[in-house]
């Protein structure tokens, strides 16, 4: 839908609850595409929210938890939030069970536990198979609704099969299983028309198959999606029977929601913070990360307090200081942003670390030269002094050499912790270009004043 028309119904949905015309209200939400719906909601007052969440679940629950598994699992969970276990446990059947299992992670730790229990009492339940598995991995994405085929089936057989099933989320690939339901292949949907309806499945299929462990990692999924340029892949388990399927919606979702995780870990904000979380909590969340920056903050501090002398005596020192410092900080993360998004994609390994640390190395250098003498021309043209200029010249040449070097191996030795590279890189990183910013300018400076002291 338009953005135009998504403001005029947001429009009509509040004058409608402002005059208390709920059938009008309902009768507009059940026009609406869940998507819309959700940036519906989204647009709206958490009141208004609220109050148009409930009518149009008790007319037409299955739109209504459509609408909010577009928005989300953690905004779906908040609209959930205020109704009982049995409430939620009954809503939450009208989704695939791999969007429940989700929103079912973001409601409250009592609600969620109560609504696991009514899941988990129900023998074969889908949804409580799903959440057995651990967060953010495959198993726990999948949908445990997978169309399967026979291995000695015919095509004739498997198109029939196919006919009569009416629960199946997608079909462009269809998987072959032995007796004791092990993946043993796949065949496409345009395969299996193409061929005589006598021909065996086993004849057609392809053997060689991509598929992922019910334990692997949904980052990790949602590369070999990527880099397959697959529409699904299928779940196994440890003995390689087929469990599930994970479609490529999932998988955007999944490169969403990792994507922004990384952003805002890399600015040091915690993942599940929006911007309307409450301003207590954002405050609560984002307070820990900056009395660590101010501990480093006081490091670098301290390493000008060293210099104090050199000052007081070439005052110029300190009117140039924090181009060193601030220069370092942003060739780092750019630097730190490619290292972490090779290491994320899986195309920066230890094996080839090497290269990239020297290719990051020479960019700083190569950087700090350009920017070093750009600096030194115009701190020349305004001071009327060389050697101040050839001081800052140098200081950004180490200062960038120090930002290539600690943007790539800082992420490399966190990923080699088992730490998200994401998740401290950035504040390691600003101390290093902190600290050596101002001991190269402080300290080259030393120098010059002892060697220079008439020129300056």
């Amino acid at each position: 839908m338009a953005q135009r028309k998504i403001d005029v119904v947001l429009d009509s949905v509040k004058r409608l609850i402002r005059i208390g015309a709920t059938s009008n209200l309902v009768n507009l939400l059940q026009k609406q595409h869940p998507a819309d719906l959700a940036q519906v909601f989204t647009a709206l007052p958490e009141r208004d929210r609220a109050t148009s969440f409930s009518v149009l679940v008790e007319r037409n629950s299955r739109l209504a938890m459509e609408a909010l598994s577009e928005l989300g699992p953690e905004a779906g969970a908040a609209l959930l939030g205020g109704r009982s276990a049995e409430d939620i446990a009954k809503l939450l059947h009208e989704l695939p069970s791999d969007d429940a299992a989700a929103i079912i992670d973001y409601l409250p730790e009592d609600v969620s536990a109560a609504v696991l229990e009514l899941v988990q009492k129900r023998p074969g339940d889908e949804l409580g198979d799903l959440l057995e598995y651990p967060e953010q991995t495959a198993g726990r994405i999948m949908n445990p609704k997978v169309f399967a085929l026979s291995e000695d089936m015919t095509v004739g057989e498997a198109i029939s099969a196919l006919q009569g099933s009416r629960d199946v989320e997608m079909v462009f690939y269809l998987y072959v299983v032995d007796a004791r339901r092990h993946l043993v292949g796949v065949v496409s949907l345009r395969r299996l028309l193409l061929v005589p309806p006598s021909t065996p499945l086993k004849r057609i299929m392809t053997s060689d198959i991509s598929s992922v462990r019910v334990d692997t990692d949904q980052e990790e999924v949602a590369r070999i999606v990527a880099s397959y340029n697959l529409l699904a892949i299928p779940v196994v388990d440890e003995e390689n029977k087929l469990v599930g399927v994970i479609t490529v919606d999932d998988v955007i979702d999944v490169i969403k929601d990792e994507a922004t995780e990384d952003i805002y870990r890399l600015a040091g904000v915690s993942s599940d913070e929006r911007v309307f979380t409450p301003a207590t909590e954002s405050l609560r969340k984002r307070f820990p990360w900056l009395v660590v920056n101010l501990a480093t903050a006081f490091l670098a501090a301290g390493v000008v307090g060293l210099f104090q002398g050199a000052i007081s005596r070439w005052v110029a020192l300190a009117v140039y200081m924090p181009i060193v410092a601030g220069m370092g900080g942003n060739a780092a993360t750019q630097t730190l942003t490619v290292i972490v998004r090779g290491l994320a994609l899986g195309e920066l390994t230890w094996e080839n670390s090497r290269k990239a640390l020297l290719k990051e190395v020479l960019v700083g250098v190569g950087n700090g030269i350009a920017t070093g003498l750009i600096a030194a021309v115009v701190v020349w043209a305004f001071n009327g002094d060389w050697s101040l200029g050839a001081l800052l010249f140098l200081a950004m040449i180490a200062n960038l050499f120090v930002a290539g070097a600690s943007g790539t191996l800082i992420p490399l030795g966190l990923r080699a912790m088992k730490v998200d590279p994401a998740l401290a890189s950035t504040v390691f990183i600003t101390t290093f270009t902190d600290v050596c910013g101002f001991f190269s300018f402080l300290g080259l400076g030393t120098l010059f004043i002892r060697y220079f002291h008439k020129a300056v």
